[in-house]
């Protein structure tokens, strides 16, 4: 091992680490300060015991090293190690007479020269003869070096006894050492936490500051809402004090008001009964209306007539029209006389009259308005659940559409039947809501062109699409039509809406009798359903109201073309009408409804449970004679039919 004599590196040497020799910033001094004052105690045991060991190897070099003579002048300066020292001293041309003292820690060893060697009082050398005195001398010395060497082998037994516990020692301080240094690193991380902590807290310090601040002036201006409350407080404490007042005051009121409620909470029980017996009496008396209402129909007959005569227009003022006549004293009579002339000398003769009487005749000065008043109790009887069919039949030219429908022009004056049906159903209506019934209404609206059926109310009508008669079931008697456009209906505006789409797509054509001549039948149904959940009564109708298309005499139309099929298909279904009609009235097994779409359609509408009214409609003029007559005819056989009694549909 290479010998060490900085302390420093020895204590480098036993620990395995070199100091470093680079320049040491003053907080590293700092920190390295307060280690070394740790440390203190454990360099001065390191130096204690490196010393210790110096000098035992001083001792052995002593010991064993051959003896040399010195010269006293040129002793050694002594070597200092730490706090000990070692001092030898050699005489000059002497051996190793040599006495030398070492200090190690408590210890000391001192080094001398030899008696012989003295400064200045050694003993003369013997001369070379003196061979015995010689080896005494010699003899001397060995016996001197032998006891020094026994004294040095027990310092040097003790020493390394010393050393080896010296090292234990140095192997604690060193894992003591370790500890240390590794509880100074786990210090500085928690010192370099605490500090961080530090930091946050100082935020949070900060930040806590500032809440204080806002806290500070929020309670500032709390304590200014505070006041301001008290003082509405004060005054809402006053108000309160008078509203107590007011309430006992109140209360007393309200104790009466108490009592009268209670009167009349039993008055109102008592009006309650007074109107729930008052509506039974009203449902009983409108039992009663209807009864009678029906057996006022039944008197008059099932099937009515009514005869209007349309006014003469404009230009038909030159024409002869003096030939109808109505008796004053019978407001139902019609009379159409004519005067014949003699076919050998056209002599004149007296005029020939025809006297018929209907249900109601209307002359050419009756408005719209009267006209309905009398069929407005067979409107109601739809409501009612009966059946009801009204149609105009006559002549074309005869004022059908007019009664009908109205003008092309209409006003509320003008209005024909069925816009003015209409408005008396959704009235009544109305009216009945207030007595329980609940109505639902469907329309639809046909024409009934050269025996095939077209709907009015779509504007561009597949030329493909077929619409057919049918039955619901093979056990009901009511029949519809397919493809057909069924629309419910809620309000008259509705309702005339529909009436103006299909008053557009009617067919209509110029003839020689008429220029804007019906070539089709129109028929415009509503299906009635009424319902009273007080009661549990159901009620269901329809009512048809059909403008036919008018008859025509060849002869006189001069129709060719498509204008004569037209009239041929429309006097072939008047006549099934009619022969309908006498079937009925004649009461036959067979009723030849299928014999024209026109009656199949409108079987349930002309049978014994159903009430039906005809116009028959004829024209002023004297040229229209013939066409008239034979009108008034027809329309009095009709009136004389009797097809038994309507019943209502009813469940």
């Amino acid at each position: 091992m290479p010998e060490m004599d900085n302390p420093a590196d020895k204590k480098a040497h036993y620990t395995g680490k070199m100091a470093s020799r680079l320049p040491v910033p003053p907080s590293r001094k700092r920190a390295l300060s307060d280690e070394n004052q740790e440390q203190m105690p454990r360099k001065r045991l390191r130096s204690s015991f490196e010393a210790d060991v110096r000098s035992v190897r001083v001792a052995a070099s002593i010991a064993t090293s051959k003896p040399r003579a010195a010269p006293v002048a040129a002793l050694p300066k002594p070597q200092v190690i730490g706090r000990q020292s070692l001092a030898v001293i050699r005489p000059k041309n002497t051996g190793p007479a040599v006495s030398s003292t070492a200090f190690t820690g408590k210890h000391k060893v001192t080094v001398a020269a030899s008696q012989s060697a003295a400064l200045g009082g050694e003993k003369k050398k013997r001369a070379a003869w003196d061979l015995k005195g010689q080896v005494t001398d010699m003899r001397d010395k060995v016996s001197n070096y032998k006891g020094k060497v026994q004294t040095l082998s027990s310092e040097n037994v003790r020493l390394k006894n010393s050393k080896e516990q010296l090292l234990q020692e140095l192997e604690t301080l060193t894992s003591e050492n370790s500890k240390l240094v590794q509880e100074q690193c786990t210090l500085e991380s928690q010192l370099r936490m605490v500090k961080q902590k530090g930091a946050a807290t100082e935020r949070e310090v900060a930040r806590l500051a500032n809440l204080c601040d806002q806290q500070e002036k929020e309670l500032a201006s709390q304590k200014g809402l505070i006041e301001e409350l008290r003082g509405a407080n004060k005054s809402v404490t006053q108000q309160l004090l008078d509203k107590e007042v007011k309430l006992v005051c109140i209360s007393g009121e309200n104790d009466n008001l108490k009592k009268t409620v209670i009167e009349m909470r039993d008055e109102i029980a008592a009006l309650k009964q007074c109107v729930t017996e008052q509506n039974n009496q009203v449902h009983s008396l409108d039992t009663e209306r209807r009864r009678l209402h029906n057996m006022v129909q039944e008197l008059k007959g099932n099937i009515r007539v009514f005869c209007r005569v349309r006014p003469t227009l404009q230009s038909e003022r030159d024409l002869p029209s003096g030939h109808i006549s109505y008796p004053n004293s019978d407001e139902k009579a019609i009379i159409l006389s004519k005067i014949e002339e003699s076919h050998v000398g056209r002599e004149k003769k007296e005029a020939v009259k025809y006297d018929f009487n209907f249900d109601c005749t209307f002359p050419p000065s009756c408005s719209q308005e009267s006209v309905f008043e009398e069929i407005s109790l067979l409107v109601q009887s739809a409501l009612d659940g009966y059946p009801v069919c009204i149609f105009a039949y006559g002549q074309t030219g005869s004022g059908k559409t007019y009664t009908m429908e109205g003008p092309e022009d209409v006003t509320p004056d003008t209005m024909g039947m069925i816009p003015r049906a209409i408005r008396q159903i959704f009235t009544s209506a109305e009216e009945l809501r207030e007595k329980g019934w609940q109505y639902t209404f469907t329309a639809s609206f046909l024409e009934i062109y050269n025996e095939t059926i077209r709907d009015l109310l779509v504007n561009r009508p597949d030329k493909k699409q077929e619409y057919d008669i049918r039955k619901v079931n093979s056990s009901s008697s009511q029949v519809y039509v397919t493809n057909l456009r069924y629309v419910e209906v809620s309000s008259v505006e509705e309702v005339q809406d529909l009436l103006r789409i299909a008053k557009t797509n009617r067919s209509v054509a110029k003839t020689a009798i008429n220029d804007r001549s019906s070539r089709s039948h129109s028929v415009f149904q509503l299906k009635i359903e009424g319902e009273n959940k007080q009661r549990d009564l159901k009620t269901s109708s329809v009512l048809s109201l059909i403008d036919l298309a008018g008859s025509e005499r060849l002869d006189r139309s001069l129709s060719t073309g498509d204008r004569l099929k037209e009239t041929q298909c429309i006097n072939t279904s008047l006549s099934t009408l009619g022969m309908v009609i006498m079937s009925l009235c004649n009461k036959d097994s067979h009723i030849p409804y299928r014999n024209s779409k026109l009656t199949y359609l409108l079987q349930n509408s002309l049978g014994g449970n159903a009430k039906v009214l005809m116009f028959v409609n004829i024209s002023p003029l004297e040229e229209n004679f013939a066409e008239s007559l034979n009108s008034l005819r027809f329309a009095s056989k009709v009136n004389e039919c009797v097809i038994g009694t309507a019943r209502a549909n009813r469940k």
